[in-house]
């Protein structure tokens, strides 16, 4: 039986226009082996959004036509999914797009949440109509709804994720800012670097930084939200001040990642090796 892991979110913020859908290829090529069911990418060219997204491979998805219809941006948001919740078709593709009073966003997002179904009962009793079977729908309706009463959109996610419960890494992208977030327990990994000209660059590993020239800063704090846009990079840690303890999802920690790549602050070749028990391979107990 294959091994699989849970979807790999990348995300790329450049203060100039240059190929970010090139960049955001390289690095969700970088992260095939965390989905193979399906890829996309979202380019944003001056508040414009121009998406595609299928079923299939990177190199299959992403042919030399698709990565040439897109235009040169200042930002982009890329997603490899291996389907945790929700059916294999092209509706659960990912990053997924919403356009809402306040402007636009594209979502790409890493993990699953716990109370995924009460909140999408509380939605759809409200009104709400879902057009996908994937807990990334979820996120995005309630991001929207703070977003309508929030005066940024990083406050809108701040306040959504109060809401959320479960596993999760999102990178979501707005007309003019790159933001990314890891829930309050940091069970899903997810790491930032920058380019020797200055772009910054989101990724659930390190390898994919490493794919498109970018140097490892570090990773993203459990309940912190990193705003990437013209202020450059600005960190917001309230929600990660109120966490009671970090914790390491067992199944990131274990699962073979690509080598060599890093995930909450630890390089994943020396925690899991072919052969070894967790047990002897890790000096903590794991949290049940």
């Amino acid at each position: 039986m294959a091994i699989h892991e849970a979807c790999g979110v990348f995300g790329v913020f450049s203060k100039a226009k240059t190929d970010v859908a090139a960049m955001t290829y390289y690095g969700l090529y970088a992260l095939q082996h965390r989905g193979q069911e399906s890829c996309g990418i979202v380019v944003n060219e001056d508040g414009l959004f121009y998406s595609h997204r299928d079923l299939g491979l990177v190199s299959e998805v992403f042919s030399h036509k698709a990565l040439a219809g897109f235009p040169p941006g200042t930002m982009a948001v890329g997603h490899v999914r291996y389907g945790t919740t929700g059916g294999s078709n092209r509706s659960n593709c990912q990053p997924l797009m919403v356009n809402h009073q306040k402007g636009k966003m594209a979502l790409a997002h890493n993990g699953n949440l716990s109370n995924a179904e009460d909140l999408r009962n509380a939605l759809e009793m409200s009104g709400a109509i879902f057009h996908t079977t994937s807990d990334t729908e979820t996120i995005a309706y309630i991001v929207t709804r703070e977003r309508l009463k929030a005066p940024s959109i990083e406050d809108a996610l701040s306040n959504a994720m109060h809401t959320l419960e479960g596993a999760y890494s999102l990178v979501l992208m707005s007309a003019q800012k790159l933001i990314c977030a890891r829930d309050p327990y940091g069970f899903r990994p997810l790491c930032f670097g920058q380019t020797p000209d200055g772009a910054w660059v989101v990724a659930s590993e390190s390898c994919a930084l490493a794919a498109v020239g970018a140097a490892f800063i570090r990773d993203v704090e459990p309940g912190e939200i990193l705003v990437f846009g013209k202020d450059g990079c600005v960190s917001r840690r309230s929600i990660a001040e109120n966490r009671q303890k970090s914790c390491v999802c067992l199944n990131t920690s274990i699962l073979p990642a690509r080598t060599p790549s890093s995930t909450a602050c630890r390089c994943i070749s020396s925690v899991w090796k072919p052969g070894r028990s967790w047990r002897s391979a890790t000096p903590w107990q794991p949290t049940l």
